[in-house]
């Protein structure tokens, strides 16, 4: 007697479809939580170069956690914890602000494969123009 090959396909389907989807749903999440990363370099970036723009260290610092709280919004960008560190040591004209950010963030609003958060950190660096006047 010869045995059929009738059905084989559908089997395959059944065994190898679970395995795609979850493929393709990794990848959608790998995918989000690499857009994430890019929204958290860009928040540092504009916080950055907002703290540049003011013309005191203090308004510095003010300006550029402004920046970052108004960018996070702007970038649908949700942080369970937020750290910004602003450092206005070189500030002045010529000098620089360095914005260093780690925002945690709930990996489930990225595309609901993982449960847990994670810890996303930039820095952002901006010049001070040369021939600004600070006070």
């Amino acid at each position: 007697m010869r045995r059929g090959q009738g059905g084989m396909a559908v089997l395959e389907l059944v065994l190898l479809a679970p395995l795609f989807v979850v493929l393709v749903y990794a990848a959608v999440g790998l995918g989000r939580l690499g857009l994430a990363r890019q929204d958290v370099d860009a928040v540092a970036r504009d916080a950055a170069r907002a703290g540049s723009l003011a013309r005191s260290a203090d308004e510095a610092t003010v300006a550029a956690r402004a920046a970052a709280t108004e960018a996070l919004g702007r970038y649908d960008l949700t942080c369970d914890d937020l750290d910004l560190d602003v450092d206005t040591a070189a500030f002045g004209p010529g000098g620089w602000v360095r914005v260093e950010l780690a925002c945690r963030v709930v990996l489930e609003d990225l595309g609901g494969l993982w449960p847990g958060t994670r810890v996303l950190s930039a820095a952002g660096q901006a010049a001070v123009d040369a021939y600004r006047g600070t006070r």
